[in-house]
């Protein structure tokens, strides 16, 4: 889940190439010449892997990175063939899916997604019905990251980024849904509500906490803890851990009001060109050896079993941020809202983006 805005530089250049590249008339089995287009977030894979595939398969891979779901279902909709294969987050995936976005998977062909655990599927289900569309890649939770020497509260809800002690310390994710999600399960709302009472209340309640907040922030939130610079702030587990091990001192919570676990997920594009090569990615991706490198380089949780079982520093195999047992806390995945859902959403965020 982690964005650069580089990379929406880098998007432009790469679209505009992978534009003229799309009038080939390349069969979709045989792809373009040993080519593979993969659309991915930010820093969110081993970039060694990538040669490795290359190495392995002959396939060259045309790398391309995403900032955020929004920015990546935007490419697809004007041109679903712009990309083989893409990483999207849960709800993104539930959208691609009712907009005939992204085709169905023969997992005959990838037979490597055995090694994603059951459980996992189980929660996809939940945004790809009867598990046809996605595989698992990366998952995780959204807590609160806070510093024991600048916290002296105990820190177990979301009420404490609310704490006007604590004005000016604290950062929030500059992103409608976590910020939206905070605020409604604080007054006992579903993260994926479309009550319009509901949401006003949490609106309420986000403009409310404004002057408390530093900084409505999304990478940036992992830095600003490893140099000290709040006391508080809301953040991907994957990212705490990174964060835990630069700064001993940073603690992850996930509040008893429950959460978000999200999950990102490898589809295949409608409009894929390379639909044979973009199997392989998933295969080799699904890899129990590569998935482990994976979760290594970039920390956030992998539901490869595989994995999961070789990993060799047994505080990260035993950690509760890494892996936390899913049942000592009420949690719930982001939904696709529809187009009205989204509006109302958005227009409630820009309602409190615009408050000075």
């Amino acid at each position: 889940m982690k964005k650069r805005i580089i990379s929406m530089i880098l998007s432009v250049a790469m679209t505009v190439s992978v534009f003229a590249l799309s009038g080939c008339g390349s069969d979709s089995a045989s792809g373009e010449n040993g080519k593979l287009y993969v659309y991915n977030w930010g820093e969110y894979i081993d970039e060694e892997v990538i040669d490795e595939f290359e190495e392995e398969t002959g396939i060259k891979v045309i790398y391309d990175t995403f900032e955020s779901n929004e920015i990546m279902y935007a490419k697809l909709a004007q041109d679903s063939s712009a990309y083989d294969v893409v990483c999207p987050s849960d709800y993104m995936v539930q959208k691609l899916i009712q907009n005939d976005l992204i085709q169905e998977l023969d997992f005959g062909s990838i037979p490597n997604s055995a090694n994603i655990g059951a459980q996992y599927y189980e929660s996809a289900s939940d945004f790809d019905p009867g598990n046809k569309y996605a595989v698992p890649y990366c998952w995780g939770t959204v807590g609160i990251l806070y510093n024991k020497t600048m916290v002296d509260d105990v820190v177990d809800s979301w009420d404490i980024l609310w704490d006007e002690k604590y004005s000016g310390q604290i950062l929030m994710q500059d992103s409608v849904r976590d910020a939206f999600m905070v605020s409604l399960l604080r007054n006992g709302y579903s993260m994926n509500t479309k009550n319009e009472d509901e949401l006003r209340v949490a609106t309420d309640d986000l403009i409310a906490q404004k002057p408390l907040v530093q900084a409505y922030v999304i990478d940036q939130v992992r830095d600003k803890m490893i140099g000290e610079e709040a006391a508080l702030g809301v953040i991907y587990s994957g990212e705490a851990i990174y964060t835990a091990r630069e700064n001993p001192d940073l603690v992850y919570v996930v509040p008893k009001e429950g959460t978000n676990v999200w999950i990102d997920s490898w589809v295949i594009t409608k409009g894929s060109k390379n639909v044979e090569n973009a199997k392989k990615w998933i295969d080799f991706m699904c890899r129990g050896d590569i998935a482990l490198r994976n979760f290594e380089y970039i920390t956030y949780s992998t539901p490869n079993t595989v994995a999961q079982e070789n990993i060799e520093d047994e505080d990260i195999k035993n950690s509760k941020v890494a892996f936390p047992d899913l049942s000592t806390f009420p949690t719930e995945s982001y939904q696709y809202l529809g187009e009205d859902g989204d509006k109302l959403y958005n227009d409630s965020w820009m309602e409190v983006k615009s408050v000075d």
